[in-house]
């Protein structure tokens, strides 16, 4: 039996909650933190399907998501620094979100592997014992992200006019229904990164990526899973972040899709949880 657990907690950007899962009838070996996915345009911290959720708990873990301000309101500065407090709180008081001090790891999907990944160069208290990343990047490749995307582009054109909505709120739930558009606009026009960094593009390179951080392959184990046929995130990506990491564990599929693991009944979704759980205890092991 999974329990679901809802915890506030302190912001002054925002309404901020973490879920925490768990199998109270297990002894946790571990407790993952996770971060959604969404483009940090939309998207929100209860996105795991169950299978995910009810595989990882069954092992031993506690899962615990956590919100985080969504662009274009929250610029990334100010989603990066709201990350890395998430995991300094876990750092400062385990308690809230376990029953003992356990070893962390930190998992993203998507946008949230990206953030996971950047926080990770952050000189934290303890380092997590590894990163899960699935499908994520670090903007290390050129192009993909600020020209038009090709396959966003065979999608019905989404009008200027979604950007007139009201994005003024920092909030950390972005509806598919009302923010989804905006990231398919963002695609289409190559306009990604101007909804979330509005600065000169070479201090984006400097302080958000993942191209000056080459000594991030030196501390954590990564798990890096990726479809070679990814529609969002192209596989060249994929590669270059392998490059840089070099303690990484890779898993790969060739699907036509970009979140590959949110159809749970697959042979590849449940290979994937299966390595990552692999990936987890070797870690603990270690």
């Amino acid at each position: 039996m999974i329990k679901k657990e809802i915890v506030s907690l302190r912001s002054e950007l925002y309404l901020k909650c973490a879920s925490i899962y768990s199998n109270p009838s297990l002894t946790a070996k571990a407790v993952i933190l996770y971060f959604h996915g969404g483009g940090l345009l939309y998207g929100q911290r209860d996105d795991l399907p169950e299978f995910h959720i009810h595989e990882l708990c069954n092992a031993g873990f506690i899962l615990v998501s956590f919100d985080y301000p969504l662009a274009p309101a929250a610029k990334i500065g100010q989603i990066l620094d709201d990350v890395k407090s998430s995991i300094c709180l876990y750092l400062e008081q385990p308690l809230t979100f376990a029953p003992d001090t356990l070893p962390y790891f930190l998992w993203g999907r998507s946008a949230g592997a990206y953030l996971c990944l950047l926080a990770s160069s952050h000189k934290f208290s303890k380092p997590p014992l590894g990163i899960i990343s699935y499908y994520g990047y670090g903007f290390l490749t050129n192009h993909w992200y600020n020209e038009p995307s090709s396959y966003y582009c065979r999608l019905p054109q989404v009008s200027k006019d979604c950007l007139s909505s009201d994005l003024h709120e920092i909030k950390a739930i972005g509806e598919l229904d009302a923010c989804y558009s905006l990231y398919i606009y963002a695609r289409q026009t190559g306009k990604w990164i101007e909804q979330f960094f509005r600065e000169r593009e070479k201090f984006f390179y400097k302080d958000f990526s993942l191209r000056n951080a080459s000594d991030l392959s030196l501390k954590q184990a990564v798990f890096l899973a990726h479809s070679t046929k990814d529609t969002d995130v192209p596989y060249q990506e994929f590669q270059a972040l392998r490059h840089l990491l070099t303690r990484s564990e890779t898993y790969l599929v060739s699907d036509e899709v970009h979140d590959f693991d949110r159809y749970t009944d697959t042979r590849s979704a449940q290979e994937l949880l299966s390595k990552t759980i692999q990936f987890i205890d070797k870690a603990l092991e270690s």
